[in-house]
This record gives C-alpha cells, structure tokens and sequence, in this order.
C-alpha cells in the first residue's frame, strides 16, 4: 500500500477510538472511510483536548494500520449511527506538530496557513510524511506488531 490518511479528532474522541480499535471521521461520514484501503497508515492530528475545547493541543495522538474490513454504522445512541473503521493502534507517543511544519511535504510550501486542508477532517499523505509522523511519535511502521497496546 502506498501513501496514509490524517485524520482531524480532538484527542479525547481519538482516546476513545484507540481504547475501542475504532476510527471515526468527520462527524461520523462513511464516504472518506470507503477511500482508506486495508493496510494503509492512519494518524490522527488534534487541534484540542476536547471536543469544542479551547484548550489547544496541535499534535498527532495515535497512529495506526487499517484493517481489512469495511466502515460499518454503529448505533451510539439518541439517534446517532456514525460509520467507523477498525484500526490496529501501534504503540507511539503524542507528538506536537510544530517542529515537524517543515519536515512535511502537505505543511512544507503552507506557511502560516499549514492547517488550512486539514478543515476538512481527513487529508491523504504520502508514505514520506507517514514515516516523518510516526518517527516523532516513536511508532515504528514496519516493525510494530498491529494491536499492541499504546505507551
């Protein structure tokens, strides 16, 4: 598989997708799910703590592999059933983004406005800002057994 997702979440929702080996985007979409293909990298970049938070936080908090299955609804209540991806969570760190601004091809020709595309929720990244990510996060790519626990 070549190139990898981010994937926009504040980090207390991306907690919960890593506790439950789950992904979800953009308020629970399946359209950008069905473009991630089994195998290909995910990391999840987190503008806050919260959700609506003020508190801001800019830096990646999990990253991982897809599984081999398709996005499937998932009834959370009150009438909400957004679409989810299961994901094999690799174990890393989180890792601020502002030292990695000129490191990555999607932020490198950006300047001040580096987070604009990621408004959008998910962003396809080459296998080059992939590996930037997951070096700042500690995670290990290739080496790293799908599933094991985080640090």
């Amino acid at each position: 598989m070549t190139g990898g997702w981010i994937a926009v979440a504040c980090a207390d929702h991306v907690a919960s997708g890593v506790a439950g080996s789950f992904m979800q985007v953009c308020h629970g979409k399946a359209a950008p799910l069905r473009r991630m293909r089994p195998g290909q990298h995910v990391a999840y970049y987190s503008p806050t703590e919260a959700f609506r938070g003020r508190q801001p936080l800019q830096a990646f908090t999990a990253i991982g592999i897809i599984r081999d299955t398709e996005p499937y609804c998932f009834d959370m209540g009150s009438g909400f059933q957004p679409w989810r991806r299961n994901v094999d969570w690799l174990v890393g760190e989180k890792a601020d983004i502002r030292p990695l601004l000129g490191k990555l091809e999607f932020t490198a020709s950006r300047g001040s406005a580096w987070g604009f595309q990621l408004r959008f929720g998910v962003l396809a990244v080459s296998d080059a800002d992939m590996a930037v990510i997951a070096f700042a996060m500690s995670a290990r790519l290739s080496a790293t057994k799908p599933g094991a626990p985080r640090a």
